[in-house]
């Protein structure tokens, strides 16, 4: 509780529902959170199945779904036209060709997120940074969050290098993994909103 009220100023905060995630959280316990905040609402999954979604979804009040897989555009369609509700594709990136991959997405999925490529088993969330420049000088049909590896100490060089306007920020805010540290929340909130 102490985490989400020192989110206050964030423009969204994301619930991950990723068992194999630290940070998984049931849909129950995410919906008490989700009345104390006043930001817009992610579910973030994995390559999720139907039934997964509405077994979230019918608990979750999401405002919006992440996908942080392998999904193709035509799931992302079927999704969004199962469950109305919009859809941010995190994109993992490590090569420029990988942005390219963005042109796939740019048309039906409504934000993107650029996200560096996980060396482990999970897909995000494991402080990994990809190279900024290549987002440089780059436009996209959709908005689009720049992710992985950022932190309070980096978030300038970030933006600046990267050209982004939104951020997405979570293992760079623990204390220990799945454990957000209330003071580096707002710090962190604070430094973006100077910026």
């Amino acid at each position: 509780m102490e985490a989400v009220q020192a989110a206050k100023g964030a423009e969204y905060i994301g619930f991950i529902f990723f068992p194999s995630s630290p940070r998984n959280i049931t849909p129950k316990d995410a919906e008490a959170l989700r009345q104390h905040i006043d930001a817009e609402s992610i579910a973030v999954t994995v390559d999720p199945s139907d039934e997964l979604l509405k077994n979230i979804l019918g608990t979750f009040k999401a405002d919006y779904i992440q996908l942080h897989g392998d999904e193709t555009p035509e799931r992302i369609r079927h999704i969004k036209k199962t469950f109305f509700l919009p859809v941010i594709k995190a994109l993992k990136i490590s090569t420029k060709a990988d942005i390219e991959m963005a042109a796939a997405y740019e048309n039906v999925a409504d934000m993107l997120m650029f996200d560096a490529k996980s060396p482990g088993e999970l897909p995000g969330g494991n402080g990994v940074a990809f190279d900024w420049h290549m987002l440089a000088g780059r436009k996209f049909k959709r908005p689009y969050f720049l992710s992985g590896g950022l932190s309070i100490n980096n978030i300038e060089k970030a933006l600046r290098e990267s050209g982004a306007a939104m951020v997405d920020i979570s293992s760079g805010l623990e204390s220990s993994p799945g454990n957000k540290d209330p003071e580096m929340i707002d710090a962190f909130i604070q430094k973006c909103k100077s910026l």
